[in-house]
Parts: structure tokens; C-alpha cells; sequence
């Protein structure tokens, strides 16, 4: 198991950025469990071929943007029956895309959540984090706001948070080309 402090920023993105399609992507699935939490924080992924189990919450209960995540590998028999738990399910298309010398994970959200694009900016410390400037290709920091966490997203369909993206003039996104 390992144990990490993630830094992280998070984006709603406004327009997709020109080459995107073009950038290695692979698609996750993320399970949150136990399914009764209104806000899971345990999940089972499949990113790839890549097959984990993950904990992960903001570091001291607070600040959204430092994450403690603890991560265990596992195997394709572990991850097989672990993915019959009955669980809250989300999926998308994660793209790494390369932002003036920065990995961009800009996460293109699948089935009832399609339409909503965010992006991660991760950091190895808190003054780059600090120091950060918003994209252009972004709309709004939504980094500490709780309706977009992953285990928020998990289980919900657009029109479940169509009013809270208002609030940032949010529009859903044609991520068509993208296919």
C-alpha cells in the first residue's frame, strides 16, 4: 500500500483544448462503496489496464486541494470480484493533455454525466500550486466545491447537477469529436 499527499487543482473546462483528441487517454471506472454513503471516499478503479483500490480524502478534513490517497494494487482476480460490490459507478475518457509543459488529466465524463468536463492540474508542492494560473480552455476553480467530488459525481446524471453548474455558466460540453 502506499500512502501519498496528492496536491491538486480542479477545473471546470469551458472548451476543449485544440489537439485533445490526439492525446493518450484511457478510460476509467470508478466504483465507490459502501453504496449507502452520501459521499463515498473508498473506491475500486479499472484506469487502462491499471486495477487499484483507493481512500482517498482531503488531508485534516479541510482543504479539498491537499488530498492524503492511499492506494493498493490489485490483482485481475481481486479486481473481478471486488467489482461485483453493489456500488455507485462512474465513467469517463481521462486525457493526459501536455499544458505549457504540465500535464493537464482532463477527465471527459461518460453515460448520464456526459457533457461535464473537468481538468486535475497536480503539484509537487504548495508554492507551484499557489502560483498556478488558470488555463484558458477553463471556466472556474471548482476545486473545494463538493458536488463535483468523484464521490459525489458517482451515481448521478447531468440533470442531477445541471443547477450547481449554473452557478459557474456552466454548458454542457459536445465531446463527440472526441470518439
Amino acid at each position: 500500500m502506499s500512502e501519498e499527499l496528492e496536491l491538486e487543482l480542479t477545473y471546470l473546462v469551458k472548451s476543449l483544448p485544440d489537439g485533445l483528441a490526439a492525446c493518450e487517454s484511457e478510460d476509467v471506472l470508478d466504483i465507490y462503496v459502501p453504496k449507502s454513503a452520501v459521499h463515498p471516499t473508498l473506491r475500486i478503479r479499472k484506469s487502462g489496464g491499471k486495477t487499484v483500490i483507493t481512500k482517498k480524502e482531503p488531508k485534516d478534513g479541510g482543504d479539498s486541494s491537499e488530498q492524503v490517497e492511499n492506494t493498493i494494487p490489485l490483482t485481475a482476480g481481486e479486481y473481478e470480484d471486488l467489482s461485483k460490490i453493489e456500488g455507485k459507478r462512474v465513467r469517463k475518457t481521462r486525457y493526459r493533455y501536455n499544458y505549457n509543459g504540465r500535464i493537464a488529466e482532463i477527465a471527459v465524463f461518460q453515460d448520464g454525466l456526459k457533457g461535464l468536463v473537468l481538468v486535475d492540474f497536480e503539484f509537487k508542492d504548495r508554492k507551484s500550486k499557489q502560483a498556478f494560473k488558470m488555463p484558458e480552455f477553463c471556466l472556474a476553480n471548482v476545486t473545494h466545491e463538493m458536488f463535483l467530488a468523484g464521490g459525489m459525481l458517482c451515481g448521478k446524471r447531468y440533470g442531477d447537477i445541471e443547477g450547481e453548474l449554473a452557478k459557474f455558466s456552466y454548458r454542457k460540453l459536445d465531446t463527440a469529436s472526441l470518439l
